[in-house]
């Protein structure tokens, strides 16, 4: 599955902003579970947890579904799989065969061990469920992609006839073979823009209806699921003259998720940090990161502005942690408490602005949070804005070891003194 990278570049004068958000994501065979309830013409697949299961689902397949081939697909977020190493030294997590019994043999060396691709860390995703899927032919891969576009205020299709795992080397190399259409979001996509969109994918005349039909069903999807984005790669035609979706990435308007909780309830967390989950609870945006030196900010470009000051004095942030614009001092607290349980923070620096952020709630927060934990770590705290003299008044008679600073320079420079 290609990178939404072509998306980005076709969508690159798109104005952007930073906001607290956290990405729903699910498998592929989740995915397609989707697809496959809007009428969406996929692989006919079954999943397993076991080598066994695995194996009696091969069969399933090839002896009630018609499946002359097998692939078998280990379930992990990150992509680059077919490429990937397991721990068990097997190659390769995508694989193809005609006997069942090998398909259990394979799943056996997969699930139970970690997955390493180009996009996963060093030790890899645990795997714990495989897809068993009809393997088809395919003779014609194509691009295509549906995506919210601030630029143009609505849905964007971005598709090229040139799909495939090359797809990023086509919108380098010939960027006129993609193609970005903007739809009306009150009109969506109609027979003619289905129509002029497949022939644009250079289907051949008796497959242009069927493949506008999957475009159209696609768009239902992208609507029906409150998506932000459906992207299909390949978008492909089997050697018996159907059109399939065979792999596909949808991402969420997590602001819709009131009214899809049965896809949200589906999110798979089992590659996610337990720190992330711990902050998410809480309404915090919090990221790991390789350094030494935490970091509590509210406002994601504030975030980043202070890990990169927090880098040019010589520092390294052990995270990003936006506490967000309406956070209260029980979110302080256990702010404090995720960045604690770090063993590689060695000092914790506090960077607020209080525009929309009451800087006592921030000073309470942390006052309790030092009091409850005892911490024994150097602290370093700027805060500017709404109530910041009570703040400081709150800090300077708690009677702990707080270096406070009122520019943001300064601070940076003295978290990183801080380590000694």
């Amino acid at each position: 599955m290609a990178t939404s990278s072509v998306i980005r570049r076709c969508c690159r004068n798109t104005p952007r902003c930073l906001t607290q958000i956290r990405h729903l994501n699910l498998q592929e065979y989740q995915s397609k579970g989707l697809m496959d309830k809007y009428g969406v013409t996929i692989q006919p697949f079954l999943t397993a947890q076991s080598a066994s299961e695995a194996r009696d689902n091969a069969r399933i397949m090839m002896e009630q579904r018609g499946a002359q081939e097998i692939v078998l697909k280990a379930q992990i977020l990150a992509g680059g799989r077919g490429k990937g190493t397991f721990s068990s030294g097997l190659k390769g997590g995508v694989k193809l065969s005609k006997d069942p019994h090998e398909i259990g043999e394979l799943t056996s060396q997969m699930i139970g061990y970690n997955l390493v691709t180009k996009q996963t860390s060093a030790d890899g995703s645990p795997v714990s469920n495989v897809m068993v899927a009809k393997a088809l032919n395919i003779v014609k891969e194509t691009y295509l992609a549906i995506v919210l576009d601030r630029g143009f205020g609505g849905p964007v299709i971005v598709a090229s006839p040139d799909g495939g795992v090359d797809i990023e080397e086509v919108a380098e190399k010939t960027p006129e073979r993609v193609f970005k259409i903007p739809i009306d979001i009150f009109g969506g996509i109609n027979d003619d823009i289905a129509v002029d969109l497949a022939r644009k994918l250079e289907f051949s005349s008796d497959v242009v209806p069927s493949a506008a039909e999957e475009i159209k069903k696609l768009y239902e999807l992208f609507l029906g699921v409150d998506a932000t984005q459906v992207e299909v790669n390949p978008f492909g035609l089997t050697d018996e003259n159907q059109v399939v979706c065979f792999d596909a990435k949808i991402n969420f308007d997590d602001n819709a998720e009131f009214r899809q909780k049965a896809i949200f309830e589906m999110e798979d967390t089992s590659e996610t940090d337990p720190r992330e989950l711990e902050a998410a609870k809480y309404d915090l945006n919090y990221i790991a990161m390789d350094g030494n030196i935490g970091c509590l900010v509210n406002g994601a470009g504030l975030a980043m502005a202070t890990m990169d000051i927090v880098q040019l004095h010589g520092g390294t942030p052990a995270n990003f942690l936006d506490v967000g614009g309406k956070v209260q001092e029980e979110q302080v607290e256990k702010a404090f408490n995720i960045l604690t349980q770090d063993p590689a923070v060695k000092s914790i620096f506090v960077n607020i602005f209080g525009g929309i952020v009451d800087c006592r709630i921030i000073a309470k927060g942390i006052v309790s949070a030092c009091q409850k934990t005892g911490l024994k770590l150097p602290l370093v705290v700027r805060l500017q804005g709404a109530n910041m003299e009570e703040a400081r008044e709150i800090l300077d008679n708690s009677g702990l070891d707080i270096q406070a600073h009122d520019r943001f320079n300064e601070a940076a420079e003295a978290a990183v003194k801080s380590l000694g």
